[in-house]
C-alpha cells in the first residue's frame, strides 16, 4: 500500500502524519489523533455522524480520505470549546435540552457551525436545510433548531 505524507491544520494546530493512501479522515482523526468526538454511523456519509469542519464547511469524513485534508484546516467537534468553555453552539444545546443520546451531537454540532459560519442568523427553515444531512433518532430535530436558533442570536464567540 502506497503511503503518503500528509500536513494539515487539526483544531488549530499544525499536523505532520504518514498514512496509507487508503485511510480517511475519520479513521485519522479517531486512530491517530485518539480524537473520539468524530462518530462512524453508517460509514457511507449518509448519517452525518462523521461531520467535521474542513476550511469551515462541513464534510463527512467517513467517506474522505485523509490525502484530501492535505493542506486544509480541520476541525471536530473537541475544536469548538476553548480554554475549557464550551462555545455558544454547545452551550445553546445544553440549554435547550436538545442533547439526548449524544451519538449525533458531535456531528449535529459541526454541520451546525459550518452553517452558522456562513450565515450567523439563519431562519428556522435554513437550519433545517443545515443539518438536513444528520440523522439524529432521539429528539425529533425542534430542540436542535431552536438550539441553533438561540446560539445565532446570543452575542459571543462562535
Amino acid at each position: 500500500m502506497k503511503e503518503i505524507e500528509l500536513r494539515f491544520r487539526l483544531n488549530g494546530e499544525e499536523q505532520r502524519l504518514t498514512v496509507p493512501s487508503n485511510v480517511t479522515l475519520l479513521h485519522v482523526i479517531r486512530e491517530h489523533f485518539g480524537l473520539m468526538g468524530t462518530k462512524e454511523g453508517c460509514g457511507e456519509g449518509e448519517c452525518g455522524a462523521c461531520t467535521v469542519l474542513m476550511d469551515g464547511r462541513p464534510v463527512t469524513s467517513c467517506i474522505i480520505l485523509a490525502e484530501e485534508a492535505d493542506r486544509h484546516d480541520i476541525m471536530t467537534v473537541e475544536g469548538l470549546m476553548k480554554d475549557g468553555k464550551l462555545n455558544r453552539l454547545q452551550q445553546a444545546f445544553l440549554d435547550e435540552g436538545a442533547v439526548q443520546c449524544g451519538y449525533c451531537i458531535p456531528g449535529m454540532l459541526m454541520s451546525a457551525q459550518g452553517l452558522l459560519n456562513e450565515n450567523p442568523h439563519p431562519t428556522s427553515q435554513e437550519i433545517r436545510k443545515g443539518i438536513e444531512g444528520n440523522i439524529c433518532r432521539c429528539t425529533g430535530y425542534n430542540r436542535i433548531v431552536n438550539a441553533i436558533h438561540k446560539a445565532s442570536q446570543d452575542e459571543g464567540d462562535s
